[in-house]
């Protein structure tokens, strides 16, 4: 076997002696910096784990065939299950896979940002960036057999399921060449055929949606055989919501193959964790039903874990909830400024110590052969590229108005029909053919 290598970069910033006031993001049992935010320390205990890299020779590999073992220790906590082994098998074609989907995730959603304030995009914006491992992760251990549902915070996911870059910034712009053709925008995009059903603008209203998506998945497998999954993803704000207690009751009652998969990014809103949820394990919530925490900010832990779930569910051993603890860097929605209820120093921190991109880099640099100026390469295409697609988005034009009664009505051969009369405020102003 090989020398192993554990780093953390809290402990290299300590090395450094670089102190912040909330920069204490350090393994379970290390002393933390002083001055670190409750919230901040706590999420650190939860979410740092130090990846070991396992191989015969470290800088041996420079082909992109070349595979090697990457352990990350404390990456998993189990309640009522024994939880897979904290490692994974991975390549350099792998890595440079998920590093290069995960930093467009970034550049989409900064683009969002960035066109929010100017006003191309209106109305209701949540972004994903600080959560990309997560997205990747779970899409990189799902089929496009499996089901997929998820909360408004959903650009990302509809990226990794089968959208563009074009096509979900003209989305948001509510503009024809959109991945719904600008009739859904930021909340509500779709993709059937890669069995994603999006998100849902109302909190915690995609987990019993789902719940049906795995009773479906279920009810078409013929017995005895491997079924689908159905997965819902929503955030700790959800949590405690009655109608996830119900759906999970249900899933347990019937033995589908549901996750039940909670981001948990610290904060529901504006309110941290231990002031919203008396329980703030929430992989413990199902009571009988199994459960898992996993570390969000790693996408191959991400990966690993949502395989072992799968595993689970599909062979009829019922439901399964899963925690990824992780971070949003911006606020809940472009309207909140996410400063004033959290300090800059805590988002900093989090930056500098446990960001998922750095994280894969650090692998790809370490242990690949992949030098600094590749992946800076690779970071100036992707936004030229995301760029690009920015200005096609905004070239779109909105969907007419024949376009106002499609997607409502479908005839007896299931193709879009258009409704008689289109009721409008007043008998005039109403639509007929």
């Amino acid at each position: 076997g090989g020398k192993g290598v554990r780093w953390c970069r809290a402990r290299r910033a300590l090395a450094g002696r670089r102190r912040t006031p909330t920069a204490a993001f350090a393994p379970e049992g290390d002393t933390m910096l002083r001055g670190v935010g409750r919230v901040g320390a706590a999420v650190a205990r939860r979410s740092c784990t130090a990846p070991r890299v396992v191989t015969s020779s470290p800088r041996a590999l420079s082909t992109a065939a070349d595979v090697f073992k990457v352990e990350f220790p404390g990456a998993f906590q189990g309640h009522r299950i024994e939880p897979p082994a904290a490692e994974a098998v991975t390549s350099k074609a792998e890595l440079l896979e998920y590093f290069k989907l995960m930093y467009t995730m970034r550049r989409m959603e900064i683009t969002c940002d960035n066109e929010y304030k100017a006003r191309t995009i209106r109305g209701f914006c949540h972004l994903y960036d600080g959560q990309e491992a997560i997205g990747t992760g779970v899409n990189a251990a799902l089929s496009l057999d499996d089901s997929w549902i998820t909360s408004y915070r959903c650009h990302c996911i509809m990226l990794a399921r089968g959208g563009s870059v074009e096509g979900i910034l003209a989305e948001l712009m509510g503009n024809a060449s959109g991945q719904t053709g600008g009739k859904g925008g930021s909340m509500h995009f779709y993709n059937k055929s890669h069995n994603f059903y999006g998100g849902q603008g109302i909190v915690g209203a995609q987990v019993p949606v789902g719940t049906g998506l795995a009773f479906a998945n279920k009810y078409k497998t013929p017995p005895g055989e491997r079924m689908p999954v159905a997965i819902a993803c929503y955030g700790d704000g959800a949590a405690n919501q009655g109608q996830i207690w119900e759906a999970a009751n249900m899933a347990a009652l019937w033995k589908l193959p549901m996750i039940f998969v909670i981001e948990n990014n610290q904060y529901g809103m504006g309110t941290s964790t231990p002031r919203s949820s008396s329980n703030t394990e929430y992989y413990t919530a199902g009571n009988l039903i199994p459960g898992m925490k996993i570390d969000g900010m790693n996408v191959l832990s991400v990966r690993e874990g949502m395989k072992a779930a799968k595993e689970y569910a599909s062979t009829g051993n019922g439901p399964l909830y899963l925690e990824f603890s992780t971070y949003r860097y911006h606020g809940h929605s472009m309207s909140d400024p996410g400063t004033t209820y959290r300090n800059r120093d805590e988002i900093a921190a989090m930056r500098a110590t446990r960001d998922p991109i750095d994280h894969i880099k650090k692998l790809l640099m370490d242990y690949c052969a992949a030098t600094d100026e590749e992946l800076k390469a690779i970071e100036k295409d992707i936004r030229a590229d995301v760029a690009a697609a920015c200005d096609r988005a905004k070239a779109s034009k909105p969907p007419g108005l024949d376009q106002l009664t499609t997607n409502i009505y479908l005839d007896a051969n299931g193709k879009d029909a258009h409704p008689d009369v289109v009721r409008m405020p007043t008998y005039q102003a109403s639509i007929r053919k």
